[in-house]
């Protein structure tokens, strides 16, 4: 089955964000008063606020305060990219550009509010490249459930494996790989292990490459 479509998380994969989660988290847990660390937040990088919550209290105990801290995380992330604004990750606007030339349809599922995720995009001129933009919100279980990947590959009118998934943690390759795409993990903050390296199709040093990999998939390679 070729692929036709491809579906893309934002933070970390289309925007290099995912250092603001981490170092917000991380200050926000300490300014709350918990021993908050970057290994924390990373444990917890795109994984829905349920799944998230279990996590935390997994390491901080039942009486942590997953609201206060993530409220402080949204003031603090929120005044520094007002400030100072968001960047796009390397190759995302050449590898969008080469989707939608050849005719692809692509789309965005994001744990981020969808009218966050838009206005971040439209900021670097990115938001006209998305056929859909999906958001956690919109199914009942986020990521690493599988539902979100189902609703965006059906948005786009496509089976799960006409779909590529591209994914930089290993709760969002999860989340693809169970819904039946092709995914493929480009890392951003740390290096992948364990089980997800061995059910993704391909791990990828950064977008640039997979264009090449979407090619080779198509030639039946």
């Amino acid at each position: 089955m070729k692929i036709k479509g491809v579906i893309f998380d934002m933070d970390g994969v289309i925007l290099d964000s995912e250092k603001y989660y981490v170092r917000f988290w991380s200050e926000a847990g300490k300014a709350c008063g918990y021993p908050f660390e970057e290994k924390h937040a990373l444990a917890i990088r795109s994984m829905a606020r349920p799944y998230a919550i279990e996590r935390l209290k997994g390491f901080f105990g039942e009486s942590f305060d997953y609201d206060m801290v993530r409220n402080k995380r949204i003031e603090l992330m929120d005044a520094y990219v007002n400030e100072n604004g968001i960047d796009s990750k390397p190759y995302a606007r050449d590898i969008l550009s080469y989707l939608k030339k050849n005719g692809y349809k692509i789309a965005l599922a994001t744990a981020t509010v969808a009218e966050k995720a838009k206005s971040y995009l439209s900021r670097l001129d990115l938001l006209g490249y998305f056929d859909e933009v999906i958001s956690a919100h919109m199914v009942k279980r986020g990521k690493p459930a599988p539902d979100i990947y189902l609703f965006a590959s059906e948005k786009l009118g496509l089976c799960p494996e006409e779909c590529m998934a591209v994914e930089d943690s290993p709760n969002g390759a999860r989340s693809a790989v169970d819904a039946g795409c092709v995914t493929i993990l480009v890392p951003d903050m740390d290096k992948p292990e364990g089980e997800i390296t061995q059910r993704v199709y391909k791990t990828a040093d950064s977008l640039k490459e997979l264009s090449e990999i979407l090619e080779a998939i198509n030639r039946g390679e």
